[in-house]
């Protein structure tokens, strides 16, 4: 199965695509309305226009850089994923989306890097988390006491995503696409963004890789890494593909690799190249179809 991942509403109507996802918040922060025809998609903690207008919000690490786009290694602005009154109007954005198409995707869960978040609000939820796990640990509910505040910090940073996707989970009628960062080392999406992914798995349908490149010359990175989550996945899992400007035999071989691995394959960001792509795919299929005698 194919799709395509577009801000062009009518694009989701193309025949050539078998699903859709439309951004309706991206990381800039813009903001459109959903639509009923496609997987309407929503960036959660990117969101570069609420980070330059609420700087409160901003994730810090403990050296107390922020997690803004005018850092090394950040593309956009970040939102902390403890700050209440943002998570509220998340559920109210997904709750919109739900009300046009019963499924929905969600883009840029987590938090930033390694190392965040360390602003007053995380201290004192962490602070609260330790006291309650003491408590339940003393009761004797079963659960293991960590061996530091080192290893209690990434369970907590873990419950408040997990915490997070269930109560969105509870508001999605339909199917649940939830995209992760392209690195299936075991423990590093854990360790950068706080996600565990066995218990995301209880909430996610699917969950969504993007492979992106400018070029596609080579793909034995993208066998890898495609590799490595089919190790680590038992969630279905589909790979999607940069699509802009890329030479059309180079996307072509992309998307032959990327299918031998993943469930389905999803085109970013350029509906017509995509589209030359897969009338590429279907043309060589239709001529390689042999017919016996009558």
């Amino acid at each position: 199965m194919y799709g395509v991942v577009t801000r062009n509403a009518e694009e989701l109507d193309w025949p050539e695509f078998d699903r859709g996802f439309y951004e309706v918040k991206d990381v800039t922060g813009r903001h459109t309305d959903p639509v009923e025809n496609g997987v309407n998609m929503v960036s959660c903690f990117g969101d570069t226009a609420t980070a330059e207008t609420d700087p409160d919000l901003v994730p810090v690490d403990a050296d107390g850089n922020e997690a803004t786009k005018e850092r090394t290694y950040f593309d956009w602005g970040y939102v902390c994923p403890s700050a209440g009154h943002y998570k509220n109007g998340l559920i109210e954005v997904i709750e919109a989306c739900t009300n046009a198409n019963d499924d929905v995707r969600l883009d840029d869960v987590g938090f930033p890097r390694d190392g965040y978040c360390h602003c007053e609000r995380c201290e004192e939820a962490f602070d609260e988390w330790v006291e309650q796990r003491s408590t339940e640990q003393s009761s004797g509910d079963g659960t293991e006491p960590r061996d530091s505040d080192h290893e209690n910090w990434y369970d907590w940073r873990a419950s408040v995503i997990t915490e997070f996707v269930a109560e969105v989970r509870d508001r999605v009628p339909g199917d649940l696409y939830f995209t992760l960062y392209p690195d299936p080392y075991p423990g590093h999406l854990y360790e950068r963004a706080g996600l565990d992914i066995d218990a995301l798995s209880e909430y996610v349908d699917e969950f969504v890789v993007p492979l992106y490149d400018t070029n596609y010359g080579t793909t034995y990175w993208l066998e890898t890494i495609a590799s490595g989550f089919q190790t680590l996945l038992d969630t279905p899992f589909s790979v999607e593909l940069y699509a802009v400007d890329i030479d059309i035999d180079n996307l072509l071989h992309a998307t032959e690799v990327a299918e031998e691995y993943a469930k389905d394959v999803f085109f970013g960001y350029q509906a017509g190249n995509a589209r030359a792509a897969l009338r590429r795919i279907d043309a060589e299929t239709r001529d390689g179809v042999e017919f016996g005698a009558e």
